[in-house]
């Protein structure tokens, strides 16, 4: 048995009826429209309508983006688990179809977080009758620099507002029924407040909907299935009641969304590399080159052994950090740093898995009929959407004393699969104090293995610490960001990935085989990261010798391998997708 997803054979457990009937209609929808149609509407950049009323007629996006206070009934909730179960279904099939329901989740964000009790009841509404949603904060000068946001209200003698500007890379700008506009409220001659890091008075959140005449509806800036729009507004009216937070309110919104809505980025890379794995290792072990099936070639089995390894490390961290965002609390922000990590490690990830087997499947993997020839077209978007791998580095090194030094006692965090609503994702308050954020000892689940790569892969952690004690980085190394992101971040960040899917390994019931053998790609990862550190330009001699330290050759072990080749070529037949 596998921890993959295999839509042949989906025998999951669910702790009630309806969420399984969604995944296994969802299925069976993209099964019977087949692969001949999928490819077809992906190369004809076809608006996925089909999609949208399958969904509509099902309640799906209804009951599984509705929080359970304004849900008609016990299906309908915010279930990070289960929410997590229809990203990898749905990236799956293809990223379109995943990304319409993405960006929904970051438009609902900021109105179920909001206090304003209006627009929430009418977003509920509008799910039930099949609404998508859209996010409406990036703008083409700015992109994710929210300081710097233009759109602007400006306030009338009335009591209401005119909102102007405009915004761009909006997904489902060109039908959704509310639009959470970011902007910043003008004085009442219509001056927008100047670019101030400090001051969080200035802004806003709004909604506006596609089909009012004052919604400017530019283009489509790119060419896909997708409509990633630019809009502007020009005079257009808002009330009180189409506010959803002003001040801090806004801008700890803002945040907070990203903090629970682009975690699915990870999702995403997780299902379409599990699709473009089973099209690979199918092909593969059909074609003869030279008198052998392409899987005798040593280089080969390599490669898939690599690429499935690291594709199921990506599954286990994604489902542990869900454990953690379901758990969430003010006492317990751990979350905060799996996020980013999900976002920033799971999808370059993905990148490399793509590259693994596309090495092995070559040219077939550019025919217009394959999966694969889309996988790898929208597999890299994935780390350069919603915010780029740097801005998540940077974020997560925030956490990194704390993380391997300053530890916290927890209770023990079980598989957190129950039917709940998960309440604290939409009330966390302010988004600040992050180097606050104490962790649980990592070193305890690592030491549950008695593996070589485990014990290696620790004294690298150990090496690591010891090169921040004894050469720690200077006050000006701590400023130079190719050194601290690149270099000291990189690593960080395949500590926190390694911790969580050990911790993760038990309660799967992964096999040692499978773990030693994905701790043998993280050995090399961890090598190759402080190679690079050892190669900046504002590494010292002392520091370099430590980097030396790190590099570490895996524990070989032809017997270890040679089992977990037996899973990945037993998949050969798993899963092919109708035609």
């Amino acid at each position: 048995m596998t921890i993959l997803l295999n839509p042949k054979s989906h025998i999951r457990y669910y702790p009630d009826d309806r969420s399984k009937e969604i995944m296994l209609k969802t299925i069976e929808f993209f099964e019977n429209k087949g692969k001949v149609k999928l490819k077809e509407d992906d190369h004809n950049r076809v608006w996925y309508s089909d999609f949208l009323e399958f969904q509509k007629n099902n309640k799906i996006f209804a009951q599984l983006l509705t929080p359970a206070p304004y849900g008609d009934n016990e299906n309908y909730r915010w279930d990070t688990w289960r929410i997590c179960e229809f990203n990898e279904i749905l990236a799956f099939y293809g990223l379109s179809y995943w990304y319409t329901w993405q960006v929904s989740i970051l438009g609902l964000g900021p109105i179920w977080m909001s206090k304003n009790e209006i627009p929430k009841k009418k977003a509920a509404q509008l799910l039930r009758e099949g609404a998508i949603f859209a996010f409406g904060l990036s703008e083409q000068a700015h992109g994710a620099d929210i300081y710097g946001t233009e759109m602007a209200l400006t306030p009338q003698e009335d009591g209401t507002y005119r909102a102007n500007g405009e915004k761009y890379y909006i997904g489902n700008g060109n039908e959704a029924e509310m639009v959470s506009n970011f902007g910043k409220l003008a004085d009442k001659d219509g001056n927008i407040p100047p670019y101030d890091m400090k001051n969080k008075d200035q802004y806003v959140f709004f909604v506006a909907n596609y089909k009012h005449k004052n919604y400017d509806l530019i283009k489509n800036v790119c060419d896909s299935q997708n409509y990633v729009s630019n809009f502007a507004l020009h005079d257009y009216p808002i009330t009180e009641e189409d506010i959803l937070s002003k001040g801090e309110n806004a801008w700890h919104s803002s945040l907070n969304t990203v903090n629970i809505g682009k975690y699915n980025l990870g999702w995403a890379s997780i299902g379409i590399c599990t699709h473009a794995f089973y099209e690979a290792i199918h092909h593969a072990a059909y074609r003869r080159l030279y008198n052998m099936y392409v899987t005798d070639f040593q280089h080969v089995k390599q490669n898939f052994v690599d690429a499935y390894t690291r594709l199921v490390a990506m599954k286990l961290f994604g489902l542990r950090t869900a454990d953690y965002m379901r758990l969430a609390s003010n006492k317990d922000r751990r979350y905060l740093l799996y996020a980013p990590v999900m976002k920033m490690k799971t999808t370059t990830q993905g990148e490399e898995v793509i590259n693994l087997l596309w090495d092995v499947i070559a040219a077939k993997g550019f025919e217009k009929d394959m999966y694969f020839e889309s996988a790898a077209r929208d597999i890299r978007a994935l780390p350069k959407l919603e915010g780029t791998v740097h801005v998540n580095i940077a974020l997560i090194l925030k956490f990194m004393l704390n993380f391997l030094m300053n530890h916290k006692k927890y209770e023990d965090v079980p598989r957190q699969d129950q039917a709940e609503n998960d309440d604290f994702l939409f009330n966390q308050g302010p988004t600040r104090g992050l180097g606050r954020v104490k962790f649980h000892d990592w070193k305890p689940a690592f030491e549950k293995f008695d593996l070589p790569n485990v014990k290696i892969f620790l004294e690298q952690i150990k090496m690591f610490n010891l090169l921040g004690t004894k050469a720690t980085p200077s006050p000006e190394q701590q400023k130079d960001m190719d050194f601290m992101l690149s270099g000291i971040g990189e690593i960080f960040a395949l500590i926190v990935y390694a911790h969580l899917i050990i911790e993760n390994t038990p309660i799967y019931k992964i096999d040692e085989d499978t773990l030693d053998q994905i701790f043998d790609f993280l050995v090399r990862d961890f090598s190759k990261y402080a190679l690079n550190l050892y190669h900046k330009s504002s590494t010292t001699p002392e520091q370099m010798e430590w980097c030396l330290k790190m590099i570490k050759k895996p524990n070989v072990d032809e017997k270890r391998f040679t089992k977990v080749w037996n899973i990945v070529h037993s998949l050969k037949d798993a899963y092919q997708m109708n035609d």
